[in-house]
């Protein structure tokens, strides 16, 4: 299956697209996430998800990029999507009604950046503790900003 292809059976769902290193990019908004992602999956065979990230870009607005990479096995080929979301209203559908793993990268990243995963069952913290103040991957965060105790000797 050749990347022309994929973007014939997702027009439509994306904004623009570009070849990056040998792999398809595509830019999409936030509600057409989940139909593509479907077909992704379902229509294509990229059964493989394989990371959500974000990046942060302070002086742009929309501010933050989710970017997820996904891999079909079958046909030896990598998508990865990029879905820009502004600061004041940080949410993206979850995908872990289609992939069980996306629950715990979800959590990551709603940790790190506060970007919300509408729909995800359980966005507790996952690497920093309860009551930890602020999203530390953020390119804003104080650096030297203290945070709350918790006694571990209990």
């Amino acid at each position: 299956m050749a990347y022309n292809t994929i973007q014939t059976e997702l027009q439509g769902l994306f904004e623009r697209s570009w070849d990056s290193f040998r792999m398809l990019v595509l830019e999409l908004p936030a509600e057409n996430l989940l139909p593509l992602v479907t077909r992704l999956k379902n229509d294509l065979g990229f059964n493989l998800f394989l990371d959500v990230t974000a990046v942060d870009y302070p002086a742009r607005e929309p501010r933050f990029d989710v970017v997820y990479h996904f891999y079909s096995v079958s046909h030896n080929k990598r998508v990865r999507l990029k879905v820009p979301v502004s600061e004041a209203e940080p949410t993206v559908p979850t995908l872990t009604g289609l992939y069980g793993s996306a629950n715990f990268m979800e959590r990551e990243v709603h940790e790190m950046y506060g970007i919300k995963f509408a729909g995800n069952p359980d966005l507790r913290p996952i690497l920093l503790y309860e009551g930890f103040v602020g999203h530390p991957l953020r390119k804003d965060y104080p650096i030297d900003q203290e945070q709350p105790l918790v006694d571990y000797r209990k």
